[in-house]
């Protein structure tokens, strides 16, 4: 009979998976039933005692048992937490790689959104003069990440790059007469436009496509940089050519020469003195270049914020119709300005060597291309700031050029991504 009880008692114990010693009951464990060999069963347990002792080492096995499923149950809950927000991590990723893919064009569009929805915070920054700091930061980060060596290697594709700074500066702008010639009441969505035209190029996203598509990056650069400092000796003079005479304005060129050199010269040469004067600053550009690229994103973001914010009585008159309209018009100037330029190449390819001309090679075609083609929104706030109304309500005057950025930044995509697909389709059909 002991036997047979020492039997149960080990059966009992792989059961828990835990030694009877460490149970949570302690009035009973296998000492209890050690007996010595002189001793009968009998003469040390009755059958009620036996029973009552059995019932006692039951009950030990049914809550230890409870006690391991509750801790196992809270294992797999704490796993399923761990599970879930992995897969929650997981599902946003696309979402979280949009955004930040397309981090300028949404940044744009919430600024517009903001303004419309709560105008009293645009309204409290103008007050706070904060769209005079939005230019001023664009052009600091600019001169942040401007590498010299990047300049200087654009040096072997000069031709490409004086034709990108005669496109931007001196050709494109007169498309701006033609665009006079349309009538839109508000007439400040036509002039916005025209005084687009007139605009150096861009200051970020140019140059981000052309490193998207494999162009030349440096050559994108130093028109960009060249345009915007020959921009601000240009623009007023182009401005009170072309665009004033047709509606009737004169320009106040000196103090607007005066106002950009402030806003956009001087940010530009204390950001690349401060890079070159200490290595610091220049590793840490270096090395934020992405996170710069947001912090630019989000200070161009404020000038439609403000904008729209200041102009929102005047904007919600605005029939949807015409507005849409503006915003085809924005569009149809962007394919136009493509058209221009892929043309210009062609010629210029044709009279100065065919295949083994400068402009005939890829790299240096899609940044004279993307770049020439694109205008800067910063630049034009500062010039509609300066106007003082002398062109009509300044926030329906960017409103249309806001729709107009966002326009050439999304197409520009699409090409880029499109040229992609195209070239990559061509290389693996050459592997095959």
């Amino acid at each position: 009979m002991a036997g047979t009880l020492q039997t149960l008692l080990n059966l009992t114990s792989s059961v828990t998976g835990i030694s009877s010693s460490r149970s949570v009951n302690r009035k009973f464990n296998r000492s209890h039933l050690i007996f010595s060999g002189n001793r009968s069963f009998g003469a040390n347990f009755s059958k009620p005692l036996l029973h009552r002792h059995l019932r006692s080492v039951t009950g030990t096995i049914v809550i230890r048992n409870c006690a391991n499923s509750a801790q196992g149950n809270d294992g797999l809950n704490r796993s399923d937490r761990q599970f879930g927000v992995s897969s929650l991590l997981v599902s946003a990723e696309p979402l979280l790689s949009f955004i930040g893919n397309n981090f300028l064009p949404l940044a744009l569009i919430g600024g517009v959104a903001l303004g419309l929805a709560n105008p009293a915070l645009g309204c409290l920054a103008h007050r706070y003069h904060v769209s005079k700091f939005s230019p001023f930061g664009i052009f600091i980060i600019s001169g942040l990440t401007l590498r010299s060596e990047e300049i200087g290697a654009a040096a072997e594709a000069w031709p490409v790059g004086l034709f990108g700074l005669a496109s931007i500066l001196l050709l494109t702008p007169f498309f701006s007469r033609i665009i006079l010639q349309l009538h839109l009441q508000p007439q400040e969505f036509v002039t916005g436009l025209a005084l687009f035209c007139c605009m150096p190029t861009t200051l970020s996203s140019g140059v981000a496509l052309t490193r998207l598509a494999g162009g030349n990056s440096a050559l994108a650069l130093a028109m960009t940089v060249v345009s915007s400092l020959l921009g601000i000796l240009i623009v007023p003079f182009t401005i009170s050519n072309l665009v004033a005479g047709g509606v009737g304005a004169s320009i106040p060129a000196y103090q607007l020469f005066k106002s950009l050199i402030v806003t956009l010269l001087i940010p530009l040469i204390l950001g690349k003195v401060l890079r070159e004067s200490f290595k610091g600053v220049a590793d840490f550009s270096d090395s934020n270049r992405n996170l710069l690229s947001k912090l630019n994103s989000l200070l161009l973001s404020l000038v439609p914020w403000i904008q729209v914010s200041k102009s929102r009585s005047l904007l919600v008159t605005v029939e949807p119709t015409v507005f849409l309209v503006s915003v085809v018009l924005g569009a149809l100037l962007h394919l136009t300005l493509l058209g221009f330029n892929s043309l210009s190449i062609q010629i210029l390819c044709a009279v100065s060597g065919g295949s083994k001309s400068v402009f005939a090679k890829k790299e240096n075609a899609s940044a004279l291309l993307l770049v020439a083609s694109q205008k800067t929104l910063p630049v034009l706030v500062a010039v509609a700031d300066q106007l003082g109304g002398a062109f009509g309500e300044s926030g329906l005057l960017v409103l249309p050029c806001v729709a107009a950025h966002l326009n050439q930044i999304i197409m520009d995509s699409f090409f880029v991504s499109y040229w992609n697909k195209k070239e990559q389709s061509v290389s693996d059909a050459k592997v095959a």
